[in-house]
């Protein structure tokens, strides 16, 4: 395991951590769609969205930044992001760290110059790596933190102390970085992507700060992905199921095989819940590296949840004994276990379990659990209906969703609206919706990956038959439709809406909602 800055976390509890906008807002939005011919318009919506406000500048409450106020630095921020957005998208991927680890030689290694907690697997990433964050924070460390995709803004993939990287820092680093990138960009067959430059942006930005620990959540996979530059001594694997399915097998056990290649030697595994097969994947890589695992239900886990008013209370067992009434300001069993695993990570990095069995002080993971936040996973957005937003893009995630959304909110009718990515198992994803929407609303974001919304509503038919589907091609509309649709038959104080599909889906209703203002 890396060697860890000194620091008692025993001891004292540390300090605690911390509507709609009308149609010009919309209108603005549209201008700024249409106007995106040029480059790659994967992301395009988000960027748009994020350029139509002029809210001051730093995180919001939830922890998502806005546009910059100072024109002059908005516009040197939407130059940055521009040319990062010319490159190839994350969707376009030529498997290889040989860029990567050139531009990490060029800069000299700036990845090795701090530990690091590494988070794979294939829903509750991010969810799990905030929750890391908060902790670790709750002790004094100072963190970094790279996710991703982003919900609204490029900057909130890389955070510092918890708030995403100013836009000075993040245009400073992109401009340090910006020869050495070019040497690579010149010596290679293709080009450093997008998300190989922002990585290399992370992992230089992190060594500037200086971070006393890195939480890195990969982009896809595992081995070949571009964090994988990285030497963590804490691996954690969050729960395994089918997605990107073309590009990382179809079964759990092939997939497995590739997000194991996060595990380094002599390395901790923290093992969420897995399918038999995907987990046999893993420890066989731990036991030919000497990682020690942790795995949940053996060594950590869930002893107790119950619902609570804004989120819910636990009692948690991590590697080195129990944790009593933990509120969790966040809904549904999924983030329970993602507590979990948040907690028995950081008990790894602090040497628990292996070194000593002793808890963490209680009361500063009290405080810090209570602080966490996860935009876009189960986030209410609005009352009377009440409308929450879940980035859901798999079956695993819609199934986990619904079970939460029924638990939480008790909706007497519960509205739908969908707008996934294509290439995406779909079908099974409007299964695992439709014992709990009582009508569906099919539409798509403003994204070219979203899928055909008349191809979706076929779907949708099949699924939940002709009464209950409604199409509605533009997602304000659609907004506008199920919001309608929830009100009726006098159920206007029990109904609500749940938005879903995709992050890109929940990125660009938030900003049509007004969340971010």
């Amino acid at each position: 395991m890396s060697e860890h800055p000194p620091h008692d976390p025993h001891g004292g509890p540390a300090d605690p951590g911390d509507s709609g906008d009308g149609p010009d807002l919309v209108e603005r939005f549209d201008e700024i769609i249409d106007a995106e011919t040029d480059r790659d318009p994967d992301l395009a919506v988000i960027e748009a969205g994020s350029r139509t406000l002029r809210t001051q500048a730093g995180p919001s409450p939830d922890g998502l930044p806005s546009r910059p106020k100072d024109p002059e630095l908005d516009r040197a921020l939407r130059e940055v992001e521009d040319e990062l957005l010319g490159r190839w998208p994350e969707t376009r991927l030529e498997p290889s760290l040989e860029r990567i680890s050139a531009l990490m030689d060029l800069l000299g290694e700036p990845q090795r110059s701090y530990p690091a907690i590494h988070i794979t697997g294939t829903n509750g990433k991010t969810s799990t790596a905030r929750m890391i964050e908060a902790l670790l924070g709750a002790f004094d460390l100072r963190t970094g933190r790279y996710s991703s995709p982003h919900v609204q803004a490029m900057t909130e993939r890389i955070s510092l102390d918890g708030a995403p990287i100013s836009p000075e820092r993040f245009i400073e680093t992109y401009r340090d970085l910006e020869p050495y990138v070019g040497m690579v960009d010149a010596a290679q067959e293709h080009r450093l992507s997008f998300f190989e430059v922002l990585t290399g942006m992370a992992y230089a930005a992190f060594a500037d700060a200086p971070v006393d620990v890195a939480i890195v959540e990969v982009g896809m996979g595992g081995s070949w992905d571009a964090t994988n530059v990285i030497d963590a001594g804490v691996a954690v694997v969050t729960p395994i199921s089918l997605d990107h399915t073309d590009r990382l097998g179809g079964t759990p056990a092939e997939i497995a095989q590739e997000k194991s290649g996060i595990v380094k030697r002599d390395a901790t595994v923290v093992l969420a819940q897995q399918p038999v097969d995907a987990a046999s994947v893993v420890l066989r890589r731990a036991a030919e590296l000497d990682a020690t695992v942790a795995r949940e239900g053996l060594e950590f886990g869930v002893l107790s949840r119950e619902v609570a008013v804004g989120g819910q209370l636990l009692t948690l067992r991590g590697l080195g004994g129990e944790y009593p009434e933990i509120f969790l300001p966040l809904h549904g069993a999924h983030m329970a276990h993602n507590a979990a695993v948040a907690l028995a990570a950081v008990e790894a990095f602090f040497g628990i379990g292996a070194q000593r069995v002793r808890t963490l002080d209680v009361e500063a993971v009290r405080t810090a659990f209570a602080s966490v936040t996860s935009p876009g996973r189960l986030e209410v957005v609005r009352r009377s209906p009440t409308v929450v937003l879940d980035a859901a893009h798999n079956p695993a995630g819609a199934r986990a969703a619904a079970e939460a959304v029924t638990e939480a909110f008790g909706f007497s009718r519960l509205v739908g609206v969908v707008a996934p990515s294509a290439g995406k198992d779909v079908r099974g994803l409007l299964e695992a919706f439709e014992p709990v929407f009582a009508e569906v609303v099919v539409t798509r974001n403003a994204t070219a990956r979203a899928m055909d919304v008349d191809e979706l509503a076929a779907l949708a038919v099949e699924v939940f038959g002709e009464e209950r589907v409604q199409v509605t091609p533009r997602l304000d509309d659609a907004l506008e439709e199920a919001v309608t649709l929830a009100e009726e038959e006098s159920e206007y104080a029990g109904a609500g809406v749940l938005v879903t599909g995709s992050v890109f889906t929940v990125g660009e209703a938030r900003l049509l909602l007004g969340k971010d203002r």
